[in-house]
């Protein structure tokens, strides 16, 4: 007589077992579906710094594309290279976004003594080891041209209390000599000056625009 065969069911599994099986099932997806939300959200943030990092180099560029000319002929006619010309507008109006430069087209922090073209503004100076903000004077000009074409007079002409004052700077033929006779003569009472123009110098590669 043959032998019946065993027949094979399936037990059936508790509903709280399906009820953990379903919890952690939903749990890793919600980890997964967190980690790509989480990656991509970190991808979007590097991509936003890249980004303006990229149009902040853009700008930069840009302000010293729409400078080189003037500076190019203040050179040619008064042989105040460029690169410095540049490197110093770039310090000191920091890329032109100053209100001294935005609102007034100074760019080299120039001061004045006529009320009628100067404007007084707040402003930093290095004094007895130590930085102090007081009231300065500064010139007004109605462009950005104006304002170089002042400052390559500034070296040439003096000041009215020593017509040689930039004589050294003049002298100069290189731009860290330069940056180093500013100094010197009493352009900036920063003592770090020289080294600032002379790493925008290099950084941006000013001396490509020399005569």
């Amino acid at each position: 007589m043959a032998k019946k065969r065993r027949r094979f069911t399936l037990k059936k599994v508790p509903l709280a077992a399906w009820l953990v099986i379903a919890f952690f099932a939903v749990g890793s997806m919600l980890v997964v579906s967190s980690y790509w939300s989480q990656r991509q959200a970190e991808v979007s943030q590097r991509q936003a710094i890249v980004d303006k990092k990229a149009a902040e180099k853009a700008k930069k560029k840009a302000f010293i594309k729409r400078l080189v000319p003037t500076a190019q002929t203040m050179q040619k006619q008064y042989g105040v290279l460029t690169s410095i010309t540049l490197a110093q507008a770039i310090l000191e109006s920091d890329w032109g976004t100053s209100t001294l430069a935005k609102d007034y087209h100074n760019l080299f922090g120039i001061k004045g003594t006529d009320p009628a073209t100067t404007k007084v503004l707040r402003t930093k100076e290095y004094v007895n080891d130590k930085w102090i903000t007081v009231d300065g004077r500064f010139r007004v000009y109605s462009d950005d041209a104006a304002s170089i074409r002042d400052h390559a007079l500034l070296f040439v002409n003096g000041t009215d209390w020593n017509p040689q004052q930039y004589a050294t700077v003049r002298a100069a033929k290189d731009y860290k000599t330069v940056a180093s006779a500013l100094q010197t003569d009493g352009y900036a009472t920063d003592p770090d000056y020289p080294q600032k123009l002379i790493h925008l110098i290099e950084a941006w590669n000013l001396t490509q625009y020399d005569n």
